[in-house]
């Protein structure tokens, strides 16, 4: 065998390594893009109705019994200074406050998420709140219904 050397086993038994070709990686891109736009036109949207959407979300999860309070006006500016904080955060803030409860549904509202991981970990701390009750579920079902009437 002369000319070509014989390859060391260490060579031989390499993995390959594993490159997504370019159309893979353009139609993975666009899908990101595409969910990153979703995003940002939806908190862009909560901008021009904090304050009726404040009202709504205060108002049904109150009439729904999930959240027992000694004053709605109370609930209702703690939900207004939420959606203020969601507009002013960046990607960081949105998505360490949703990281608990991501997961709660198929393809979630990042707004929605948002406003439902601040009922359950902080509103829930609030003086005019005597406790929260129904499950993670039915208040995001509850958050979602509102703030879907606002944005669509």
């Amino acid at each position: 065998m002369v000319g070509k050397p014989t390859p060391k086993i260490s060579e031989a038994f390499m993995a390959k390594s594993f490159r997504p070709s370019t159309r893979e990686a353009r139609i993975l891109s666009e899908i990101e893009s595409s969910r990153e736009y979703k995003k940002r036109k939806a908190i862009s949207n909560v901008r021009n109705c904090i304050e009726p959407l404040s009202n709504a979300l205060a108002m049904k999860l109150v009439e729904n019994n999930l959240v027992e309070t000694t004053s709605k006006e109370g609930i209702e500016e703690q939900l207004a200074k939420c959606l203020e904080k969601l507009c002013a955060a960046d990607d960081f803030d949105i998505d360490y406050q949703i990281a608990p409860i991501r997961r709660l549904v198929q393809k979630p509202n990042v707004v929605s998420l948002y406003v439902t991981a601040f009922v359950l970990e902080q509103l829930i701390n609030h003086k005019d709140v005597i406790d929260i009750y129904g499950s993670d579920d039915e208040i995001y079902d509850c958050v979602n219904a509102q703030i879907l009437k606002f944005l669509e």
